[in-house]
């Protein structure tokens, strides 16, 4: 069997520090992805561990000078898995929110998360998976509240261009994944939430390695559900 390989954008704590070690668990190999002078710990002591399998490279998905370098980085590498991660919180309450907060948030969350895809995708095997982590908040069906309003729409956003993003991909056979990974126990999901950083991770890389090869576009939480656009 030959090598699998992932792209991990924004692993440097949290979730994509999660995937990246439950990804390495599992024989995988890994490109980790940090912020430009933002030295991850947690990825360098993965490094440590696993020198042959984990390399890491810095990224700042809202400048397209660090993406073209990224890719560059990439080289000739085949990639089963390009996992985008990157995103910020917005918790600012929706009649005190102002103009440049709330177009931050969206270009954060959906514009420059779907311009990385579009970037690399082409270093993605046909048939191989892409994965953007969004969030049950950006459900249009199920958004019953109005606290969170920036950071809901930039999720709803990033649900949508996510798919205009898979209907261009013209058939290569690549199947997109948009996860809700739970309310999980991270610097963003605070110390009382649900989900433990390793369920989530282990439950998203079963659903990733239960759907490769599939081709399609679900948005799903870490457990398989689907979730309602």
């Amino acid at each position: 069997m030959t090598e699998e390989i992932a792209f991990i954008a924004g692993a440097s704590r949290g979730l994509g520090l999660g995937l990246a070690r439950e990804l390495l668990q599992r024989s995988w190999s890994v490109i980790a992805t940090e912020r430009p002078n933002r030295h991850s710990p947690g990825l360098a002591e993965l490094a440590r561990m696993q020198p042959a399998r984990l390399r890491i490279e810095t990224l700042d998905i809202n400048e397209p000078a660090s993406v073209e370098h990224a890719k560059t980085r990439i080289g000739d590498h085949a990639l089963d898995l390009l996992f985008v991660n990157a995103g910020v919180s917005q918790r600012t309450a929706l009649e005190h929110l102002s103009r440049d907060d709330f177009v931050a948030a969206l270009i954060t969350n959906a514009y420059s998360p779907v311009q990385l895809a579009i970037a690399l995708k082409d270093k993605v095997k046909d048939r191989g998976t892409i994965a953007f982590m969004t969030s049950r908040m950006g459900s249009i069906t199920e958004m019953d509240a109005g606290s969170d309003a920036a950071y809901r729409a930039s999720k709803a956003a990033l649900n949508a261009l996510s798919r205009c993003f898979f209907a261009e991909l013209c058939g290569r056979g690549l199947g997109v994944l948009s996860f809700h990974p739970g309310w999980v126990r991270t610097d963003m999901g605070g110390p009382q939430a649900l989900v433990s950083i390793e369920d989530s991770a282990r439950g998203i890389v079963d659903i990733i390695a239960f759907e490769q090869g599939s081709a399609g576009h679900r948005f799903v939480d870490y457990q398989g559900k689907t979730i309602p656009w």
